[in-house]
């Protein structure tokens, strides 16, 4: 697939722009704050609803104005469509121009992977950058998946009040046997959602490592763990009641797939406390350009590749054997510096105050 248009009104530091784009690789360089990174965002933010950069709407709308369009048009193996998002008071989207009920309606209908550099958490960052590296793939694979995730998080927060009631207010414990039972249940599919794509994870990412490291010797031998509170209903539904005394006390839920998380290993040594930082940046592009191969099996279609800023962060040897792997997927990079990318279809796009000139 991908991305025929870029249309923006009043989004960041754009007053109106419209840009055609390239089906190979789109390069868009120029200095810092000129807006390189607010086109990969518009798109970013039409495939998954929400800005990698902020979780602050209001900011995505140009100072001094009330609202902000983004409307991006692609190209799928099977169909044409458009992704129309009005940020105001709140996000509205539109598929095709008809308005959808919930964000959820919108992802999977663009199917993207992220580069950059704040990546870096996935290795660095707490459990909650794992999961929702997992979350997001998920999500554009599995329709149902945020559906349940969200049922998840609303029940937990039920739980949660009620836990809170108990403690202060000195509510029967008897009715937490409703909420158990249910994130028990919403627990227990949730997990087989992830635990299906951890492995497929596993299965892919030592020999894409190889290639990115030049480890034929496998010199570095990479690993991912999956860690989550149990592995079916039961086990799920047995936590929370070992943890319920402990869960009163403390006003929350102490266990649950909310707390999941995975463990990156290499030469069986986890990389976010003894790896070095090369180590820890060759690991997230390992994982990316998994969830490339991974998303490119499951739909039979090359997903859009974002790389912001990420060409910087790596060195020549990973910089090539990158984009080696890279096969027929639309990409955009943005960078300071204009850098052509060999044996590639380079369109090349230069910024400036947000205005987009075409091979420059």
């Amino acid at each position: 697939m991908y991305i025929k248009k870029v249309k923006l009104e009043n989004f960041r530091n754009y007053d109106n722009i419209e840009i055609e784009f390239k089906k190979d690789f789109n390069l868009i360089y120029g200095d810092n704050a000129q807006g390189k990174t607010n086109i990969l965002e518009s798109i970013y933010l039409s495939a998954i609803g929400r800005s990698f950069q902020t979780k602050k709407d209001n900011e995505l709308i140009k100072i001094g104005k009330d609202r902000a369009i983004v409307e991006i048009e692609y190209v799928k193996k099977d169909r044409e469509g458009k992704i129309k998002i009005e940020i105001a008071d709140k996000k509205t989207f539109y598929i095709n121009d008809i308005k959808q009920s919930k964000i959820s309606d919108i992802i999977g209908n663009i199917n993207i992977v992220l580069f950059y550099p704040d990546n870096i958490d996935i290795i660095k960052g707490g459990p909650a950058e794992r999961r929702r590296f997992l979350d997001i793939m998920i999500s554009q694979l599995r329709p149902n998946y945020i559906h349940l995730l969200n049922r998840y998080l609303k029940t937990l927060e039920q739980r949660n009040t009620y836990l809170k009631q108990i403690k202060f207010d000195n509510k029967s414990k008897d009715m937490l046997e409703i909420w158990d039972e249910r994130l028990a249940e919403l627990s227990d599919k949730i997990y087989i959602y992830r635990n299906e794509f951890i492995k497929k994870i596993q299965e892919k990412i030592k020999e894409i490592h190889n290639k990115i490291t030049n480890c034929g010797n496998q010199e570095e031998e990479i690993e991912i763990k999956f860690i989550s509170s149990g592995k079916n209903k039961e086990e799920f539904y047995k936590n929370l009641i070992k943890n319920r005394e402990e869960d009163i006390r403390k006003g929350y839920t102490s266990t649950g797939i909310h707390r999941d998380d995975f463990d990156i290993l290499i030469n069986n040594k986890k990389v976010n406390i003894y790896g070095s930082q090369g180590q820890a940046r060759t690991s997230v592009l390992s994982l990316k350009l998994t969830e490339l191969e991974i998303i490119y099996e499951e739909l039979e279609e090359e997903p859009i590749l974002l790389l912001d800023d990420f060409m910087s962060e790596l060195d020549e040897n990973r910089r090539n054997n990158l984009v080696k792997t890279i096969k027929n997927n639309q990409v955009f990079i943005t960078c300071t510096d204009k850098i052509l990318v060999e044996e590639k279809n380079n369109t090349i796009y230069h910024i400036e105050n947000a205005k987009l000139k075409k091979g420059n």
